[in-house]
Formats: structure tokens, C-alpha cells, sequence
């Protein structure tokens, strides 16, 4: 069977019609998020590496490779993010009390502070869209 010749599954214009609305307002999001970055002095990578830390799940202590993880990148480059937010005093690393190899991650005062003006702004936002994103996500058969 060639790729032509592929069954798919029968996807109706509306179908097409809610992806490309996802992707619409995923889009308008992030260049959103993009903005508010960028007006309080950080790289959208840099917000997005403050969010993890602060948000990981269950409150847990974040190593750099947990960062890495969250933020989908390699673990060098997670490291060179992290020395940057370091040395500009919105990050600092602590050694792991009970496995000294381990180097945990935390927020200074600063980048809470910056990260809860970001978020509600963010919160903002997404409450704003979140109508048309329920919308898309109710498939209508």
C-alpha cells in the first residue's frame, strides 16, 4: 500500500477547522507569553525555566536534568541556562544535603517575585481564552 493509498480515519472539514483554531490560539499564547517576557527583562526561556522550577509537580526539588526534561532541551543547554539565571540572581543552587553529587534548583526572591507577576498575567490571559478553547475541545460528532 503506498501512502496515497493509506486508509485514514474519516476527519470532516470541522475537524480541520478545530486544529487549526488549537493552533491559532496556542500561537497567539505564546507570542503573548513572548511579550510579557521580554517587558520584564527575561528571555521567553528564561520565564518558561522559572515556571518549571517553580511549578514542578509536587513541589519537589529540581535538578538540571529535571529542567532539562521539563523544558524538552539537552542537558548542556539546560546548564547554560541555569548559570545565566544564576548570574542574574533569579536562580541559585544548592547541594543536595542527603547526595551531595545532586545540585538542586531554586528560585531566589527576585524571580518570585517577577514569576508572580508574570503568572498572573498569564492567568489572565488563559482565563480570557479559555471559552474558545473549551469549544475546541468538546468534539462535536
Amino acid at each position: 500500500m503506498t501512502a496515497s493509498q493509506k486508509s485514514h480515519p474519516d476527519i470532516s472539514l470541522a475537524d480541520y477547522q478545530r486544529l487549526s483554531e488549537f493552533r491559532y490560539l496556542i500561537r497567539r499564547f505564546l507570542e503573548f507569553s513572548q511579550v510579557q517576557a521580554h517587558d520584564a527583562g527575561l528571555t521567553p526561556r528564561q520565564h518558561q525555566a522559572l515556571l518549571a522550577i517553580k511549578g514542578f509537580p509536587d513541589g519537589g526539588p529540581v535538578t538540571v536534568g529535571d529542567l532539562a526534561e521539563r523544558l524538552r532541551i539537552r542537558h548542556h543547554s539546560a546548564v547554560e541556562l541555569v548559570d545565566r539565571l544564576c548570574e542574574a540572581g533569579l536562580v541559585a543552587r544548592d547541594q543536595d544535603k542527603e547526595d551531595h553529587r545532586r545540585v538542586l534548583l531554586r528560585l531566589t526572591e527576585r524571580a518570585d517575585d517577577c514569576l508572580a507577576d508574570l503568572s498572573a498575567a498569564h492567568l489572565d490571559e488563559l482565563s480570557r481564552i479559555e471559552p474558545m478553547l473549551r469549544r475546541l475541545l468538546v468534539r462535536q460528532e
